[in-house]
């Protein structure tokens, strides 16, 4: 089984939150595992995507009880915060929650024990960039092996993700109704 990270901005437009649920059904029913991290906007559209198909998902909580949620994977490794603290730019100056949102951000692409990366990312952010949490897990994305990234801030990425699937892993989104 291969994932995917669903992440983004908290205020991710309403039309794109619908976009990304729909997105989240149909990798559901490819059968990609979600990797998110339980926020609101971005975060819980793809969940929601992910659970009206039934799929296969790991959220990853700074926390125990974060954003009203429960989850297996509630405390970012030590790992995690090492990775967090060699991508952030400002890491001295965050707070410790700060620190544990950013943390978490680690397992998202890089998996329960951060030695198995997504196979993608997709994502919103404001500027079309790298911004807040998202952006420090597609800080953690250029390294390697550097996981394709599908912004759907930036124009094409729809069909860039579409592209993707059928070029890498051979499934064809027209079949699954993906919109792309």
């Amino acid at each position: 089984m291969y994932s995917y990270a669903g992440i983004g901005s908290r205020q991710t437009p309403s039309d794109v939150l619908l976009l990304m649920e729909k997105i989240g059904v149909k990798l559901a029913l490819m059968g990609f595992i979600l990797r998110s991290g339980g926020a609101d906007g971005a975060d819980s559209a793809f969940e929601r995507g992910c659970d009206r198909a039934g799929g296969e998902k790991q959220i990853f909580l700074p926390w125990p009880g974060f954003n009203g949620r429960n989850s297996p994977y509630s405390w970012p490794k030590d790992g995690a915060f090492r990775y967090a603290e060699w991508y952030h730019p400002a890491w001295d100056r965050l707070s410790n929650p700060a620190k544990k949102l950013m943390a978490r951000n680690a397992h998202q692409v890089m998996g329960p024990e951060l030695d198995d990366w997504v196979k993608f990312v997709v994502c919103w952010t404001p500027d079309g960039q790298a911004s807040g949490g998202t952006g420090q897990a597609l800080r953690m994305c250029e390294g390697d092996p550097s996981p394709f990234v599908f912004n759907l801030k930036n124009e094409g990425s729809t069909r860039a993700l579409g592209n993707h699937l059928r070029e890498i892993f051979g499934l064809d989104p027209k079949e699954y109704r993906l919109p792309c």
